[in-house]
């Protein structure tokens, strides 16, 4: 039995959430999830990570990694090649996209296939203007009066 969730009473106390609400939806509605090919995300640090996917027969040019906004694509073909009657076929090489929905500010610093394995750093950096910051409460005196000075009398050359 699955239970839809409602976030209208959420919509009443926060503001700017509408993003993470439809993809909170969004992930009600998946189809039944493909486990090929095999990944890990690891957190590395605060504001590090890592998605290690296994992709044994797939070379660089079989594989395309590109991030659109907040979400990062990585898809994998190869070309079907008749080297002779396969009796038994158990290593993968079917065709793939894979998507993983990224926050805000995450990009991918590096991608790297080595033995099978493709590794995507990703790393989020939060602008300096996003990072919270002290305000300065000052007198009313000081912000709201406007400050006024009289000026002494000019004398004309």
């Amino acid at each position: 039995m699955r239970t839809e969730l409602d976030f209208a009473p959420l919509f009443r106390s926060s503001i700017g959430f509408d993003r993470l609400f439809n993809l909170l939806d969004n992930a009600q509605r998946l189809q039944p999830v493909d486990l090929w090919p095999p990944y890990d995300i690891v957190k590395l640090g605060d504001n590090q990570y890592e998605i290690t996917m296994a992709v044994a027969g797939f070379g660089q040019s079989d594989l395309d990694v590109t991030q659109e906004r907040n979400v990062l694509i990585i898809k994998g073909g190869k070309a079907e090649k008749k080297d002779g009657e396969y009796l038994h076929r158990g290593i993968g090489v079917q065709s793939f996209e894979r998507r993983f929905e990224l926050a805000d500010h995450v990009h991918v610093e590096t991608a790297s296939l080595s033995e099978g394995l493709l590794r995507i750093a990703l790393k989020q950096e939060i602008p300096e203007s996003m990072k919270p910051r002290r305000i300065e409460i000052g007198n009313v005196s000081e912000t709201n009066a406007p400050q006024l000075q009289i000026e002494g009398a000019k004398q004309v050359a």
